[in-house]
């Protein structure tokens, strides 16, 4: 396909609301099968998870192309799909090859500007097995009121960020960055909560791959975009832990050295338990190769603060959500994990361009 990306990328490709991208996607997808949620959108609109497959029914080889893992984060993913079928990769597949696109994956975040589903969990900690004994995050547990406080004024944010500041300072950054991120299942409405059964979205997924007969096959590539760590712009390639060092060398062997992983210490996020890798790696073992696309937007410190205003928001003034203040803390979130730039668009179309082509390019290979 050829086209001038950086005049075009913003009216094509990108979208301002959830329903726009989907409307985008279903017109280059027509024959997509829908999955519906429970949930509704801020106008009380209906939200879908919305799945394309392109290629011979009895596929030996898939590439996954997943948006909207974490909600807000699906701006950027859903342009990436909408890039791939543009160029119209799927017309030309490998032989044996077909590709599943899951648009939207976590349709309520994507619909109201959170990474969190409707249950207020972090779907990327979802994934662990509830039967066994949760992860613990004694980090959390000491800092939680600090992480969510009840108070957020100039003055209750001032002395929850004290606090924060202390533990750093006393146990180092990797102690804290563990504590924040790497999540937690005691503390509802907080901050990486996990929850405590399966979310629906998960069980969207399940579906999905169950529907389609994935775990059949002899080998799966999947992306799965993400927004929010790293440099502005720059697309890391980040494998996780739960593939470990096996995963990590053949998702290098695709894409080559700027895939990441927490096994080595060289990804922007530190080792999480229950991500989406640990379903695939469940379902698929060696046959399966997760990396997960994640584009930099703004430092940490301002992460952390607009999540912390989210999650304040849904948890002590849920009556709020579409006042002036609930659509300003939306609008933040946004904003956030979806810069309205040009140049960030931009680059996260030409790597994205990239990365499609080195995936069907690994798929091909016979190795």
């Amino acid at each position: 396909m050829n086209f001038d990306i950086a005049k075009q990328c913003v009216p094509i490709f990108f979208s301002d609301c959830y329903q726009e991208a989907r409307k985008k996607f279903l017109e280059v997808a027509p024959a997509s099968r829908a999955y519906k949620s429970n949930s509704r959108g801020p106008s009380g609109d209906d939200l879908f998870t919305d799945v394309a497959y392109f290629g011979p029914a009895r596929a030996e080889r898939l590439l996954v192309l997943i948006s909207g893992t974490h909600g807000v984060e699906g701006y950027c993913g859903a342009a990436a799909q909408l890039l791939f079928l543009q160029a119209k990769f799927h017309e030309v597949l490998p032989p044996s090859t077909a590709v599943l696109v899951i648009h939207a994956l976590n349709c309520y975040g994507f619909a109201w500007d959170r990474r969190v589903t409707a249950e207020g969990v972090d779907l990327n900690r979802n994934f662990i097995d509830f039967g066994e004994p949760h992860p613990q995050n004694p980090g959390y547990e000491e800092l939680a009121e600090h992480f969510v406080p009840a108070d957020i004024s100039e003055e209750g944010v001032r002395r929850a960020e004290d606090a924060l500041a202390a533990y750093q300072k006393a146990h180092g950054e990797l102690t804290f960055r563990m504590a924040y991120s790497s999540g937690q299942y005691t503390r509802p409405g907080g901050m990486f909560y996990g929850g405590t059964e399966p979310t629906e979205t998960r069980r969207t997924l399940e579906r999905i791959v169950a529907d389609f007969d994935v775990a059949a096959l002899e080998r799966v590539l999947i992306l799965d975009y993400h927004t929010g760590l790293g440099p502005y712009g720059y697309g890391e390639l980040q494998c996780e832990l739960s593939s470990g060092w096996a995963g990590y060398e053949r998702a290098a062997k695709m894409f080559g050295a700027s895939v990441t992983s927490p096994v080595l210490g060289t990804s922007s996020s530190v080792s999480i338990p229950g991500t989406q890798d640990a379903f695939w790696h469940r379902i698929l073992g060696d046959r399966h190769t997760y990396v997960g696309p994640e584009f930099g937007t703004y430092q940490p410190p301002r992460g952390r603060l607009v999540l912390r205003k989210d999650l304040w928001l849904f948890k002590y003034r849920p009556d709020e959500v579409d006042s002036e203040l609930g659509r300003q803390i939306r609008q933040a979130v946004k904003w956030h994990f979806y810069p309205q730039a040009p140049d960030w668009k931009e680059m996260v179309l030409w790597r994205s361009h990239q990365v499609h082509r080195q995936a069907l390019e690994a798929l091909a290979s016979s190795d």
